[in-house]
């Protein structure tokens, strides 16, 4: 049995409410394929993740999440420094996530028992 049905509701969100979302049907295969194509690439160029600390994923994927995290970290804790009275918590943290995972395995349930 498959669970991959939060993750593509998840998907179908972000692309449902991405602004430019065609709001009639693609007048042509050839159109409706023109347009995946520039959702693939503003999704994996653009397009920041909260999952992995508002990176795209070419930069994760280039090994350029953990120089831009420590960037946006140390800007972050200026800014709170500057002005402490706009900051009603701490920062974000924004140190690189280790390990991502679409479908981590689990136990089935006769691993439980």
């Amino acid at each position: 049995m498959s669970n991959d049905n939060p993750y593509s509701e998840s998907l179908f969100r972000t692309l449902k409410y991405r602004p430019l979302m065609p709001v009639r049907p693609f007048e042509s295969i050839t159109a409706a394929r023109q347009w995946v194509v520039g959702l693939v690439a503003w999704y994996n160029e653009e397009h920041r993740h909260s999952a992995i600390g508002f990176v795209t994923p070419a930069q994760r994927h280039a090994g350029q999440d953990a120089q831009l995290l420590t960037q946006r970290s140390l800007l972050y804790a200026q800014a709170r420094a500057q002005h402490p009275h706009r900051w009603s918590r701490g920062i974000r943290r924004w140190s690189p996530v280790s390990t991502v995972f679409l479908n981590p395995d689990k136990p089935t349930a006769q691993e439980n028992l």
